[in-house]
C-alpha cells in the first residue's frame, strides 16, 4: 500500500482500512501464540502500513483545517 494510493482515497475508507488492517494483525498475533504463523514478515508489513495510513489520516486532517 503506497502512501500516493492513500491520499486518493476518503476518509471514511481510510477509517475502514485501518480497522481490516487492526483486525490482520490481531489475527498474526494469535496465529503467532498458537505457533501456526507462516510469513513473520507480514507484521513488519502490517505495521508499517498502519502507520502509513495514520500519517495520511493526519494530513488530511490538517488540511481541512
Amino acid at each position: 500500500m503506497k502512501a500516493t494510493e492513500l491520499r486518493l482515497k476518503e476518509n471514511a475508507q481510510l477509517k475502514e482500512d485501518l480497522v481490516q488492517l487492526r483486525k490482520e494483525q490481531l489475527s498474526l498475533r494469535f496465529q503467532r501464540a498458537n505457533g501456526k504463523l507462516k510469513n513473520t514478515a507480514r507484521f513488519k508489513i502490517i505495521r508499517r502500513d498502519i502507520a502509513r495510513l495514520k500519517t495520511v489520516m493526519t494530513e488530511t486532517l490538517q488540511t481541512t483545517n
